[in-house]
């Protein structure tokens, strides 16, 4: 019987399915690692530390990173659509919510699978239910067969949602698999029409289902698959093209492949992908990348082809293994209701930057609240954001949502400017022997030029009644007005003091008329640069944090010739959404307890504690300890602006937050941190991020290949004792001999940055 396997559900392409694709794909590390997340989490649910929403939450988000098997059809167009089904002659019926589905399984179907034309039988992967498939009976359709299955199982409540011939079952581990009959499942049925493999497939080999090679010997690069490079590359580029984007997607990728290919037509022909497009286009496509001004290789493909595979001496490390740090974390799906609403308007491409950089402007809202952080320390919401993108990325996304953000402060400060601009006139208009009026009491004035002297900034703090001062900043170097002629870096200095707890700042000067100050610096700001200029910036103070303490947030590359980005409406209507969660920023007061937000943060020091231990990223460590206090400062933000409620959304969009924070620091700063903090020089100035080193080791391993990858990685061979003591403490590995270790589970999940 011909039925069909795909990458993952959100893939669309589909392929027939044979025996070896078929344990090929169960038998891929991705499988196990899923289903055995998915198992932790079902044990921590039945032990009452996770709540069933959020267990089945986690366990539908994990299923997506899945391949598939579609065993009611395959698909003529090769699309998972029920217009182009081709049905196989098998049926799937599910049997859930069972509490021992191995146990079922050996009293109620063990004796029974011949006289019931079952052909595979596995556990789900919620370990909750059995997934039974099996040759439907001669005239029957999915509907009848599934009912006709439940009379001879005497089975009332089955899930009668399979009925659809392009339903997908996700692949299991292959010890989930109680029963097959390999012969049955992949013979042709009577009724089932005859579906031919595919001469050349549809679908490049993915993540998580490698193609099989079309000879024993495949076209390599380095020895790398060009197969597998260029899965991985469809992957971080937005998933394999669909309709109406095909050629402008494959032809990047030829422009790409021809740097490993010596522009060779002939070659980029043979390994190139066609999803449809004929010999000619294909043809037409690559000669006009091949004539394109040959450049350095492109950056993304480097990353790529170095991280594929390490093949150090004896060590060499299996493409499939999940490679941390690849690409941007995928913003939720489900949003708290303030960001739901303020990225409404905003095209898709650049939520996540609005999502990030919308916090500054909510959190000067907020006037004398407090927040005690989990070391005991209490904060106010001290966010500072830059976005850093390239040269007509669009960074302006970020305007309009901020200025109806500030809307209601900035109505006041237009009138404390009216009354200081009076007060100045009439002080001009006098004489100078003449009495003249102090400067007027109130002159809360909050948003703040981007150009404002040190002097001037300095007053509006003290005048601010302890208000937090706001500012938008066109480009990063404006900052430069506020560091004044005295000492160097002093606007560097008025970053990292906006984010300490209990700052003094201010000047003393000998004129009458000069600001003599001491000042709590509260400011909240949003800067926007491009990454070339952003780097250069910080540069001269790596690590001496202001990086640690700004939120960074960036916006993707877009394709060549991509269709300009199209915004909504900012109208009355979003407004009045707007300002019940401004009014209860306005309304809190004093020292607010949010038991939900402290305890993720519990939460995620502790995942970012076991990344940092996996990675030895001593960077990594360094860049998340701030990373998740501001982090929960944004859960706070949101709580109180939620009217001091809490929910699920909240939890998923900090944690993102937080990884993708984490993301753009790594990303724009850490392999330069990382000279700087060893004081060495290195010629390579990409910046691959930390990688979980655990997971590039095979399951079985030696101290020597400990040492080779820590080598690999840049890291000191001095350390691997301390690394693999501190792995055996926390049980990631155990002792085989006194040199072979081998892996132990341990949670994968919210130790990487694209888990969540």
């Amino acid at each position: 019987m011909a039925f069909g396997v795909s990458n993952s559900i959100r893939s669309g392409v589909v392929r027939v399915c044979t025996p070896e694709l078929f344990w090929q794909t169960v038998r891929q590390p991705i499988v196990g690692q899923v289903n055995a997340s998915i198992a932790d989490a079902w044990e921590r649910w039945k032990r009452g530390e996770m709540e069933k929403e959020e267990f089945d939450e986690f366990k539908a988000r994990e299923k997506k990173r899945l391949p598939i098997f579609t065993f009611h059809a395959t698909f003529s167009g090769g699309r998972r659509k029920n217009g182009e089904a081709v049905p196989s002659g098998l049926s799937m019926y599910d049997i859930d919510h069972i509490p021992d589905p191995r146990g079922y399984f050996a009293h109620a179907v063990a004796g029974r699978t011949g006289e019931l034309g079952i052909v595979l039988v596995h556990i789900t992967p919620s370990g909750e239910g059995l997934r039974l498939v099996f040759v439907m009976p001669r005239g029957m359709d999915l509907a009848e067969a599934q009912r006709w299955m439940s009379r001879q199982l005497g089975d009332e409540n089955y899930d009668q949602s399979v009925k659809d011939l392009a339903r997908s079952s996700f692949v299991v581990p292959e010890d989930y698999i109680l029963y097959m009959d390999e012969e049955m499942l992949f013979a042709p049925h009577p009724e089932a029409p005859v579906v031919e493999q595919p001469a050349e497939p549809q679908v490049p080999a993915g993540e998580e289902e490698k193609q099989s090679p079309p000879s024993p010997s495949p076209e390599t690069f380095k020895g790398k698959a060009y197969s597998d490079i260029i899965a991985e590359w469809f992957r971080r580029t937005g998933g394999e093209p669909v309709e109406g984007e095909r050629n402008d997607k494959l032809h990047r990728l030829a422009s790409h492949l021809r740097y490993i290919t010596d522009n060779n037509e002939d070659k980029l022909l043979r390994i190139m992908p066609r999803y449809g497009l004929s010999e000619e286009e294909m043809k037409g496509l690559i000669h006009s990348a091949c004539q394109a001004k040959w450049c350095s290789m492109p950056r993304l493909l480097r990353e790529i082809v170095d991280k594929l595979t390490i093949d150090n001496g004896q060590l060499t490390i299996n493409s499939q293994l999940p490679i941390v740090n690849p690409q941007l974390p995928e913003m939720p799906q489900r949003l708290p209701a303030l960001i739901k609403l303020l990225v409404s308007q905003t095209p898709d491409i650049y939520q996540p930057a609005v999502a990030h950089a919308v916090f500054p402007p909510l959190a000067s809202h907020l006037h004398q609240v407090r927040f005690r952080y989990i070391d005991n320390v209490e904060h106010e919401a001290t966010l500072m954001n830059v976005l850093m993108a390239g040269t007509g990325a669009g960074k302006d996304c970020i305007s309009e949502p901020i200025n109806r953000i500030m809307a209601d402060i900035r109505r006041r400060d237009a009138e404390n400017l009216r009354r200081e601009k009076a007060w100045k006139d009439e002080i001009n208009s006098k004489g100078s022997n003449k009495d003249k009026r102090k400067r007027p009491e109130g002159l809360v004035i909050q948003e703040i030029d981007a150009d404002m002297t040190n002097p001037a900034f300095v007053m509006r703090t003290a005048e601010a009644d302890g208000h937090f001062l706001y500012t938008k900043l066109n480009e990063i170097d404006q900052f430069d007005a506020l560091k004044g002629s005295g000492r160097a870096n002093q606007q560097f200095q008025i970053m990292c003091l906006a984010f300490d707890p209990g700052n003094r700042y201010g000047q003393t000067r000998v004129g009458t008329q000069s600001v003599t100050e001491k000042v709590t610096i509260r400011f909240n700001w949003n800067a926007a640069t491009t990454i070339q200029k952003g780097k250069r910036y910080f540069s001269r103070v790596l690590t001496d944090g202001p990086i640690s303490r700004i939120n960074f947030c960036t916006i993707p590359e877009r394709e060549i010739g991509a269709e300009m980005p199209v915004y909504g409406t900012y109208d009355a209507a979003f407004d009045e959404a707007l300002h019940p969660f401004i009014e209860n920023l306005t309304r809190a007061t004093g020292l607010i307890d949010c038991p939900e937000a402290y305890k993720l943060a519990l939460k995620l020091k502790e995942e970012n504690a076991e990344f940092a231990r996996l990675s030895q990223s001593r960077v990594y460590e360094n860049l998340s300890f701030r990373a998740n206090v501001i982090a929960y400062l944004k859960a706070c933000v949101l709580y109180v602006a939620n009217g001091g409620k809490w929910d699920k959304s909240i939890e998923e969009f900090v944690r993102w937050s937080l990884r993708y924070d984490l993301w753009c620091k790594m990303e724009f700063f850490g392999a330069d941190i990382e000279r700087e903090m060893n004081s060495t020089t290195s010629g390579n100035n990409e910046n691959p991020g930390p990688r979980n080193l655990l997971e590039l080791l095979p399951d079985e391993f030696t101290y020597q290949d400990a040492e080779r990858l820590r080598q690999a990685q840049g890291l000191a061979s001095e350390g691997t004792k301390q690394m693999l003591s501190q792995w055996k403490y926390r049980h990631y590995i155990t002792d085989i001999t006194d040199n072979r270790y081998q892996k132990l589970k341990y949670r994968s999940d919210g130790i990487s940055f694209t888990t969540h």
